[in-house]
């Protein structure tokens, strides 16, 4: 997949750096952290929102949070649009990702 070949790096909005604390409770350190779970799942396709490709990752933080980041790709930058807790449905897409042998 194209968005990990390269090294992450993170860009953030300065009109929304705090956005996601305020609404939900999720630090932009915290969203970060699902970009580096191993069983994280990316719904595929991308959503198009004005020409701009919106991904879709549901993950697990280093606190065992399990969020729903939408985000996209500027360059080789990802930028966090929204992080949030999982939802019933969503829990359950993570838990079928992740079930079967260990690796």
């Amino acid at each position: 997949m194209r968005i990990f070949k390269e090294p992450l790096r993170f860009e953030w909005d300065e009109g929304n750096r705090d956005k996601n604390l305020i609404r939900h409770g999720v630090t932009n350190e915290e969203s970060e952290e699902v970009f580096f779970d191993p069983h994280k799942r990316i719904i595929e396709p991308p959503l198009l929102n004005g020409g701009e490709e919106r991904y879709l990752l549901i993950g697990r933080t280093q606190q065992q949070r399990l969020l729903f980041v939408v985000f996209t790709m500027r360059g080789s930058a990802i930028r966090v649009i929204s992080a949030r807790n999982l939802g019933t449905k969503e829990r359950r897409l993570y838990d079928k990702a992740t079930e079967g042998p260990s690796v």
